[in-house]
């Protein structure tokens, strides 16, 4: 089977990828390079002894994806390409609309001219919003405190449309919680551009010595320690939850959502004091106001990912921190030598 991957080169992209390769797909990954490095890409086939076959372009340009459509003859989509920092796209919404949906919907449109209409969408837990309760369950209310977790909203039900259109369309919606780690090889791991979006490369970065102290957005939250809880995720299991999902894809009809979550809470302190523990370093902290967007508490229900997928999460937060660390402390410029 040939899978396109967008985003390929990025965070969950690279990760999906090696694991793609070790078990036997062809894989293009398709990529703008905006905040990803082809590197990860040198390092994936260097792990795997796999190649892949890499392409530079954007899903906002109809030209780039019909030159990979009519030049390949792609199977399956994993569509991970999208902008991704909260506080970003409460900036710039236009932007994220643009890239996140309009993209997406070029994808779809080339995909569909192309005989291609199976798709992984790469979604997220902002679409709860602010939950009432947790754990969060696939059905529970829909909506998104900021312009980001919107966009992914919005593709979804652009996804639901789609199918409801013509129904040979077969799509899977993975709303992830928080990814963190990295491969324990500590070969590719998180690398973001510019001032990092998630708060795993903060702790990092400042562990290393690359930050003087990380700001903890928040510490009145109603939560046991006042600061905000996570449900976060080894990388590698998020990855391997695509893989999970790609093998179901051809057996579904119409439109699967599935969370790919721990099912566990962690605080930001909760997350400092492991990454102390696995790093044998001092994280310095200061506590600063609450971002617009941020909520209390998000962690989700696992449950129906291990029933439709056959898929739950292994790596604990020991793993999470460990496996970070590596990458973090073998390459403190990320993929820049």
């Amino acid at each position: 089977m040939k899978i396109l991957v967008t985003g390929g080169a990025g965070y969950i992209g690279s990760h999906t990828t090696l694991l793609l390769l070790n078990a036997g797909y062809d894989v293009i990954v398709f990529d703008n390079f905006s905040n990803a490095s082809a590197e990860s890409i040198r390092q994936v086939e260097a792990l795997t002894d796999k190649k892949t076959i890499l392409i530079e372009g954007d899903i906002r340009s109809r030209k780039d994806l019909e030159e990979v459509f009519s030049n390949h003859k792609i199977d399956a989509v994993i569509h991970f390409a999208g902008l991704k920092a909260v506080g970003e796209s409460v900036e710039q919404p236009l932007r994220y609309y643009e890239n996140n949906v309009c993209g997406t919907v070029q994808l779809c449109e080339v995909m569909a001219e192309h005989g291609c209409r199976q798709i992984v969408f790469s979604s997220s837990a902002t679409v709860y919003g602010d939950p009432h309760t947790t754990p969060i369950k696939e059905d529970f209310p829909l909506s998104a405190t900021n312009p980001y977790g919107r966009s992914k909203l919005f593709v979804e039900e652009i996804l639901k449309d789609l199918y409801i259109s013509d129904a040979e369309w077969k799509v899977i919606l993975l709303r992830y919680f928080n990814p963190v780690g990295a491969h324990e090889s500590g070969r590719i791991g998180e690398d973001p551009s510019g001032i990092p979006n998630n708060l795993m490369p903060f702790i990092a970065q400042t562990a290393v010595g690359k930050r003087e102290k990380l700001s903890i957005f928040g510490n009145d939250y109603d939560t046991h320690d006042g600061t905000g809880v996570r449900d976060y995720i080894h990388v590698v299991d998020l990855a391997e939850g695509h893989l999970k999902a790609l093998e179901k894809l051809p057996d579904i009809k119409g439109v699967l959502t599935v969370n790919l979550g721990t099912g566990q809470g962690y605080s930001v302190l909760d997350m400092v004091k492991a990454f102390e523990k696995a790093s044998g370093k001092k994280v310095p902290y200061v506590f600063a106001p609450r971002r617009n967007g941020d909520i209390a508490k998000c962690y989700a229900d696992p449950a129906y990912a291990k029933k439709v997928l056959g898929w739950e999460a292994k790596r604990g937060i020991e793993e999470m921190c460990e496996d970070t660390w590596r990458w973090q402390s073998q390459n403190p410029n990320g993929y820049t030598y």
